[in-house]
């Protein structure tokens, strides 16, 4: 059977096309499509979307679980504010980085979990919701044509949801390895064990064993490993997944809640949530698993980032059976971490943010605008996924 692929990205790596072949290289993964901001991943690029029939890859979905975005439009605008002040009052409220809450803060309605993500949580979760992470993630207010005030957010599950995607990555790992190869080998090697002390030869096997298997796990862990959806392993990932995806929502939401309360609690107008790591499971069975690929159903509202300087973009999905009714979750990086700090210039970096009210510095170089394809030209290779409907252009620019 010919299978359904669609590439939309102009600039891409070998490397990530290989990672995309290989995905589509096996059985169970029956259509794939890979956005105009595609960029290598691990596993798979990011911007990836893959459509599988009753199997549920992890990795495919990525450690930070939910990660997405939330723009809220304000009937206030931004003629009055200080946005130094408001800075300020942000990064005194909102845990940025590696900081999480000193205290744990309470949540409800999460789907079920399992006891394991129940532990994550009481550990871990509890003192990550309302905090912005690091790496691409920020906190933005900006402008739009008829000049209201927007706030845009950019995060995900934090250390929740990364710790359970370790967990069922390493599950679904385990379940790839020939562990009777492993015995066999290690019976031949220590045959003369075995019959001269069996009960020590079986506690030295098992140590072996269990060795072994931690060394191949570690150094395979991001392979394309799946589970059935109908396995214990598989509806367990499922609804921890699905648990994460509404913990990033809440953090997200808490944060909001932060900000409106520092600029007066001003009336919503228009609330926007779209996470773009997740795996949605259908009635038959078939997984579309998208890695920083953000749903565009018809109709479907959408919020697309650019970078610190650029701003971001809300859109309408028009229901594009191609890309599977994906568009892109932000511009694509362009340059690595390394080789952005390697080669971009730090004047440059803080030219391009002279207008806008930020927390960059010299630290933050591999986050410069010039570290990503230009948004522009990614919403023009788009234009038959989306509709833009409007660009906020950004004001203050708060990175994790």
């Amino acid at each position: 059977m010919m299978k359904k692929t669609k590439i939309y990205a102009e600039i891409l790596e070998d490397e990530a096309l290989e990672q995309f072949n290989t995905a589509m290289s096996l059985p169970c993964n029956i259509a794939g499509a890979l956005m105009p901001d595609a960029h290598t991943g691990y596993t798979l690029p990011i911007g990836a979307v893959i459509k599988s029939d009753k199997i549920i890859f992890p990795a495919y979905v990525g450690y930070d679980i939910g990660c997405g975005m939330c723009a809220v439009k304000l009937d206030i605008t931004s003629d009055t504010l200080d946005l130094h002040a408001i800075k300020k009052d942000i990064l005194r409220d909102i845990p940025i980085g590696h900081h999480k809450q000193k205290e744990a803060q309470t949540f409800d309605d999460l789907p079920p979990y399992t006891n394991f993500a129940e532990t994550v949580l009481d550990s871990v979760g509890q003192y990550q919701l309302g905090t912005l992470g690091g790496g691409n993630h920020f906190i933005e207010l900006g402008v739009g044509s008829d000049e209201k005030l927007w706030i845009v957010i950019h995060s995900g599950s934090r250390g929740f949801g990364k710790i359970i995607a370790e967990h069922y990555m390493k599950l679904a790992c385990a379940k790839s390895i020939d562990t009777k190869e492993l015995e066999n080998e290690f019976e031949v090697r220590n045959a003369n064990f075995k019959e001269h002390n069996p009960q020590k030869f079986e506690e030295a096997k098992e140590k072996f064993l269990q060795k072994e298997l931690e060394k191949q796990i570690k150094s395979n862990l991001e392979g394309h490993y799946g589970f059935a959806i109908d396995s214990n392993e598989g509806l367990e990932y499922i609804k921890d997944m699905n648990c994460a995806l509404e913990f990033a929502l809440k953090n997200r939401k808490m944060m909001i809640e932060k900000i409106k309360n520092i600029l007066g609690n001003p009336k919503e107008l228009h609330f926007i949530n779209k996470n773009h790591n997740h795996a949605i499971v259908d009635e038959d069975g078939f997984v579309l698993h998208r890695k920083g690929a953000t749903g565009a159903q018809l109709g479907e509202y959408g919020v697309i980032p650019g970078n610190m300087k650029d701003g971001s973009f809300v859109v309408i999905g028009k229901g594009c059976e191609e890309s599977l009714c994906s568009s892109s979750h932000g511009a694509g990086r362009v340059l690595s971490r390394i080789q952005a700090k390697k080669t971009l210039s730090l004047d440059e970096f803080h030219n391009d943010m002279a207008n806008i009210v930020t927390n960059h510095n010299d630290d933050t170089l591999d986050e410069a605008p010039k570290a990503y394809k230009n948004i522009f030209e990614v919403m023009e290779l788009q234009k038959d996924l989306v509709d833009v409907v409007e660009h906020i252009r950004p004001i203050l620019n708060i990175k994790g």
